[in-house]
């Protein structure tokens, strides 16, 4: 392990690379922060680093697939450059060449294993939201096929924006009720717990997306209920309610009464747009919180700006006030490993009731 020491293991670069690799980025990306924390060249110390903090401690049952697709690479990246692969990544490809067919990928298990570390910077150590590890690391079952029917357990871009606003702002949700509208994996969820709100509240309208974010709750030693009147005072854990946005009564919306809204990505199919805008409109009408009355934050990627504009206008027509923080809010990059997400391509807005804005 003295190798490794002298590359500096607490080098960004090694941080990246493993970061990288556990949230199952792609086997380029993964490969390009090796080069980098080799100095140009993945070497013998880098494969040693990368067999010991990556391939040994994957389970195969959640990342075959992948290590199989990653290993293959790196390989042909080491050899083309000239360099010595390590007998244990040989031995260890072959291995999953021989357990892992060809057809596998297609009959595996739709679902894997990803793991989201926010990397803090070196300033925020000792405070009070920052581990001394320096990184919150998020496990996350999620679905493979974002395309197919599973959108719900998939990890959307404007959840990890949404996250990383949370994380840079904490004192907006610390001691506040938060609801998220949408919660698919429970990663906001799972941030808002981490700045201590004093209560957190997650819904879906589907039952298969919902038991998904129990076991990810779970997974993160998060305790889960399902949502009742007598235990939201429980403030140490987090509900879940399953929450059809056509169906859901104007009292029920009421009696959550949160301080905070919360939705990603969640502003995308017109015919659910009025409904959507109905379900804000009644947890904004919450009584009891300060008089500025709840909040809500909802990031969005715009994919269709007749989508959008059809959101505003409908939300207009309900007497909210929506505000367009995206470029006055600095948000934290916490992610900068992650190369498949974009801060840039995402839009953050601010809603209220016309009738509490003075």
């Amino acid at each position: 392990m003295a190798a490794e020491e002298e590359l500096g293991i607490s080098a960004p670069s090694y941080l990246h690379m493993v970061s990288a690799f556990l949230a199952l980025e792609p086997p380029d990306v993964v490969i390009s922060f090796a080069r980098d924390f080799g100095g140009g060249y993945i070497t013998e110390s880098v494969q040693k680093c990368i067999w010991h903090h990556c391939i040994a401690k994957s389970d195969v049952k959640w990342k075959g697939a992948y290590l199989k697709r990653f290993l293959k690479k790196l390989i042909l990246e080491i050899e083309s450059s000239g360099g010595v692969v390590l007998d244990e990544l040989y031995e260890q490809y072959a291995s999953y060449m021989i357990s892992l067919q060809d057809d596998d990928a297609s009959k595996a298990n739709s679902r894997v294993l990803k793991t989201i570390s926010f990397l803090f910077p070196n300033e925020s150590y000792g405070t009070v939201n920052c581990p001394k590890s320096g990184k919150l690391e998020v496990q996350l079952q999620c679905s493979v096929n974002m395309l197919e029917g599973d959108t719900g357990c998939s990890i959307w871009p404007s959840s990890l924006f949404l996250s990383e606003f949370i994380l840079s702002f904490p004192e907006l949700f610390a001691n506040k009720r938060c609801f998220e509208v949408g919660s698919g994996v429970g990663l906001v969820g799972i941030c808002l717990s981490y700045v201590k709100a004093s209560n957190v509240i997650l819904s879906d309208g589907d039952l298969s997306t919902l038991a998904n974010m129990k076991v990810n709750l779970e997974l993160n030693h998060l305790s889960t209920e399902n949502i009742k009147s007598d235990s939201l005072q429980n403030h140490d854990m987090v509900h879940c309610v399953c929450l059809p946005w056509e169906s859901a009564s104007e009292d029920n919306l009421r009696s959550f009464a949160p301080d905070v809204i919360l939705g990603a990505d969640i502003i995308y199919n017109p015919s659910c747009l009025p409904h959507l805008v109905r379900v804000l409109t009644g947890l904004l009408s919450n009584e009891h919180s300060n008089a500025s009355g709840p909040v809500a934050y909802i990031a969005s990627v715009v994919r269709n700006i007749d989508t959008l504009n059809y959101f505003l206008a409908l939300a207009e027509k309900a007497k909210l006030i929506i505000t367009d923080l995206t470029e006055s809010t600095e948000v934290s990059n916490f992610l900068p490993y992650l190369r498949s997400y974009n801060q840039c391509s995402i839009r953050l807005f601010r809603i209220r009731l016309a009738s509490r804005v003075t």
